[in-house]
C-alpha cells in the first residue's frame, strides 16, 4: 500500500470508527435482543435438560419436579430467578405469580414432588405452566417479534393472534405511520410555497429568511414542544385570544390531542422539509418557467408539467427525512398528546423503563427500522435523483 493511499485510510478511519460504533454495532445487537432468550435455560438448567426428552403430552415426569424444586433452590437469591419470572410472566399472565409462590412453599414440599408441588401450587398440576417452560427453553425465540405483530407462540409451541384485549401493537404502527405520513404532507404543504418564495427574493432577504428557519435548530425539541404545552392549554393565550375575539363561548379541548401534536411535530419538522426544497428549487432558477411561458403554457401547466417534477428530488428528499424523524417522536406526543396519541417509541420507553423487556424494546425498534428502510428504498426507486439531493 502507497504512502498517499495510507494516509487515505487514516483520514477516513474515523468515520468509519463512527459508523461502526454508532450505527452497524448498535444494529447488530439489536437484531441480538431481539430473538434471544436466555433467561429460562439460566434460571432452570436442570429443568430444561428434562423437558427436552419430554414429548409435551400429558404431564412430566418426577424427574422433571424434582429438577425444577432444586433449580429453584439454588437460584431464588440469583438474578436469574426474577429475569426468569418476568420472561415467562410475558408470555402468560400469573407465571410470576406462581413462580414466587413456589419459591416461598419450598420448605413445605417433599418428595414425590409430583404430588407434593401440585398440592400446594394447583398450578403445576396442569400442562400449561410446564410446556411454556419447554417452549421457552430455546436461546433463540421468535417471541418478541411476534408479539410486536400481536402474535404469541402458545405453551405447546404454536403461533396465533393473542387475545383482542391485548393486540394493540399493529394499531400502534398504524397510528405511528398514520401520523408520521399526515405530518410529513402538512409539511410539504406549508414547505412548499415558503422555499419558492425565499428564492424569489433578494440575496440579503432570502439570507434572513433562511435565518429565521434555521432558528428552531437552536433550541432543543423539548423546550419548543413545552412551549405549545403553555400555548394550547385551556388557561393558554391561545384560548385567552379566541374568547376575546368572541370566536369560541368557551376554552377549547387542544391539549392532550391529536390535533396538538400535529402541531408541535410540524414545528419541529418544517425545516427539514423547507431547506432541502430550497437547495432544489435555487438551482433550478426561473429559466425553465420562462421557456414554458414563451411556448404558451399558462402559469398551471408550468408548474404541473416543468416546475414539479423538476423539484420532485427537493420534495422527496425532505419527506424521508421528515418521516424518518416523525416515527421516532417521543418527547412531543408524550408531552401534549392523549394516551390514545401515542407512538412506538412511547411503547420502546415503557418496555425499557417499567416492564423492563429488553426483547421487546429490540423487536420494536427493529420494525421500526424496516420500515423505515423499506420507505428509503421505495423513494429511491421513485426518485431517481434522491440520493444526491439529499446530499446536496
Amino acid at each position: 500500500m502507497s504512502k498517499k493511499s495510507r494516509i487515505s485510510w487514516l483520514l477516513v478511519a474515523p468515520l468509519l470508527a463512527l459508523v461502526l460504533l454508532g450505527f452497524i454495532l448498535p444494529i447488530g445487537y439489536t437484531l441480538v435482543k431481539a430473538v434471544e432468550n436466555p433467561e429460562v435455560t439460566a434460571a432452570l438448567p436442570r429443568t430444561v435438560t428434562v423437558l427436552d426428552r419430554w414429548d409435551g403430552e400429558g404431564m412430566p415426569p418426577e424427574e422433571a419436579f424434582a429438577a425444577l424444586v432444586t433449580d429453584i433452590e439454588e437460584g431464588q437469591r440469583g438474578r436469574e430467578f426474577g429475569s426468569m419470572t418476568r420472561r415467562l410472566n410475558f408470555e402468560l399472565n400469573g407465571a410470576r405469580s406462581t413462580l414466587m409462590q413456589t419459591r416461598r412453599s419450598l420448605d413445605e414440599l417433599s418428595a414425590p414432588y409430583s404430588e407434593s408441588l401440585p398440592a400446594a401450587i394447583p398450578e403445576w398440576g396442569e400442562p400449561q405452566l410446564w410446556q411454556l417452560i419447554r417452549t421457552n427453553s430455546n436461546p433463540v425465540t421468535a417471541s418478541f417479534l411476534l408479539r410486536a405483530l400481536d402474535l404469541q407462540i402458545t405453551p405447546d409451541g404454536r403461533i396465533e393472534a393473542v387475545p383482542e384485549e391485548r393486540a394493540i401493537f399493529i394499531d400502534l404502527f398504524q397510528r405511528t405511520f398514520w401520523i408520521s405520513i399526515l405530518v410529513t404532507l402538512i409539511c410539504i404543504l406549508l414547505a412548499y410555497p415558503t422555499a419558492y418564495y425565499i428564492t424569489t427574493l433578494s440575496n440579503r432577504a432570502a439570507s434572513i429568511a433562511i435565518l429565521l428557519v434555521l432558528v428552531p435548530f437552536w433550541t432543543s425539541i423539548l423546550v419548543r414542544t413545552t412551549a405549545w404545552f403553555i400555548l394550547l392549554q385551556r388557561e393558554g393565550p391561545i384560548n385567552a385570544g379566541l374568547l376575546g375575539l368572541n370566536i369560541v363561548d368557551e376554552p377549547l379541548q387542544m391539549i392532550f390531542t391529536r390535533f396538538a401534536v400535529y402541531v408541535a411535530m410540524v414545528h419541529v419538522l418544517l425545516p427539514f422539509q423547507i431547506l432541502p426544497l430550497y437547495s432544489v428549487m435555487k438551482r433550478q432558477g426561473t429559466d425553465m418557467l420562462r421557456a414554458a411561458a414563451s411556448l404558451g403554457a399558462p402559469p398551471w401547466r408550468q408548474f404541473l408539467l416543468v416546475y414539479l417534477p423538476l423539484t420532485m428530488p427537493g420534495v422527496a428528499a425532505g419527506a424521508v427525512i421528515v418521516f424518518m424523524l416523525s416515527v421516532g417522536f417521543y418527547v412531543t406526543p408524550a408531552l401534549v398528546g392523549g394516551l390514545q396519541d401515542q407512538m412506538v417509541s412511547y411503547y420502546i420507553a415503557f418496555f425499557t423503563n417499567q416492564s423492563i423487556n429488553f426483547g421487546m424494546v429490540a423487536a420494536l425498534s427493529l420494525l421500526l427500522l424496516f420500515f423505515t428502510g423499506l420507505l428509503i428504498v421505495i423513494a429511491r426507486k421513485l426518485v431517481p435523483n434522491l440520493d444526491t439531493t439529499i446530499k446536496a
